[in-house]
């Protein structure tokens, strides 16, 4: 029993130091993936809506599909010169989001009821 409070007292302090650096690291590495993850989703929907946007002014002539495609098509090149991995399908659904943005349908219009309000 006197060898360890021995050890303790001799490499207490130390052991300590090693284990609380151990978890400081593990919660910084923890913390830097959330953030990642974080700024990731902000530069994928920010690609998306830069792409729609240019899809938009450049290909008036294109509709439906074909300007889905062109979106895609500058939305996967923005965000592969970021680094930043994203399948189609995620990217489809922030295209259709940043399209709807633009095109106001989430802005609830002037003069028009809602449900709640026709039952009443």
């Amino acid at each position: 029993m006197e060898w360890l409070k021995e050890m303790i007292s001799e490499y207490g302090a130390a052991i300590l130091s090693a284990v609380l650096t151990l978890l400081t690291g593990y919660l910084g590495m923890g913390a830097k993936q959330m953030m990642q993850k974080n700024l990731n989703g902000k530069t994928k929907q920010e690609a998306a809506r830069i792409a729609v946007q240019a899809v938009e002014q450049m290909y008036k002539n294109l509709h439906g599909n074909e300007k889905l495609d062109r979106a895609l098509t500058a939305a996967t090149d923005i965000l592969s010169d970021r680094g930043v991995a994203a399948n189609e399908s995620e990217l489809r659904v922030l295209i259709e989001a940043a399209l709807a943005e633009q095109n106001g349908v989430f802005q609830a219009k002037s003069g028009s009821t809602t449900a709640e309000e026709t039952q009443s």
